[in-house]
């Protein structure tokens, strides 16, 4: 069946703004930016635009992904934040439902990754030539047949959670790209939310922990 981008229609849903940021809890089946095509044009930064004009984006969520962003509200603020996630200062954790029991109780992926070329958007495992990629598990509750885990990523490669959670043998659910069957069917959407983001203010440096709570 053809991919029909239908991005829901409520409003943004904004955490927190000042002089130099805005966070935002961004929904699941809503891309962070124009993708290609008028009918891909609807997305989270330009229905920003219409509150805040001077919104810059700063990192990108997937469309299947929800939970917190950062965008700046001026230049410094976007070079700052650029820096930090540059520098691996950003401090991220999700939470995601996985297919199957993950054991044991907590662990490290530590798996390169490169595009899959011709399965693009899919990304893939390539110890040789792939960028670095790094993730932290540790697992939350765990039933014979579902783990829900807390994810962090060290590194911010494309479809990171996504390719590592599936090369341990339990993919995301609702993962339309890397899960199969009913771990694919039987979800309305990719079970990973992005659930806090610590970073340092532009302006004096102070952290902050920004937190949505988690949708399912």
């Amino acid at each position: 069946m053809p991919f029909v981008y239908a991005p829901p229609a409520d409003p943004p849903r904004i955490l927190h703004h000042d002089h130099e940021i805005l966070i935002v809890d961004k929904q699941a089946g809503l891309l962070s930016v124009p993708g290609k095509g008028e009918d891909r044009a609807d997305c989270l930064i330009e229905r920003l635009r219409g509150i805040f004009p001077e919104v810059l984006l700063v990192h990108r969520l997937d469309l299947d992904t929800s939970g917190v962003m950062v965008f700046a509200l001026t230049p410094h603020a976007q070079r700052h934040l650029g820096l930090q996630f540059e520098r691996r200062h950003m401090r991220k954790s999700y939470v995601a439902r996985l297919a199957g029991r993950l054991e044991p109780p907590q662990g490290t992926v530590d798996a390169a990754l490169i595009v899959d070329w011709p399965n693009r958007p899919r990304q893939m495992i390539d110890p040789v030539n792939g960028r670095a990629a790094q993730t932290d598990w540790r697992v939350i509750r765990a039933s014979e047949t579902e783990t829900r885990v807390r994810l962090h990523p060290l590194t911010g490669r494309s479809h990171q959670l996504r390719v590592h959670m599936a090369s341990l043998g339990h993919p995301i659910l609702g993962d339309p790209l890397y899960a199969e069957g009913p771990a694919r069917d039987d979800h309305a959407r990719l079970m990973l939310h992005a659930e806090s983001l610590r970073l340092r203010h532009p302006d004096g440096g102070k952290h902050m922990t920004f937190s949505a709570a988690v949708p399912f």
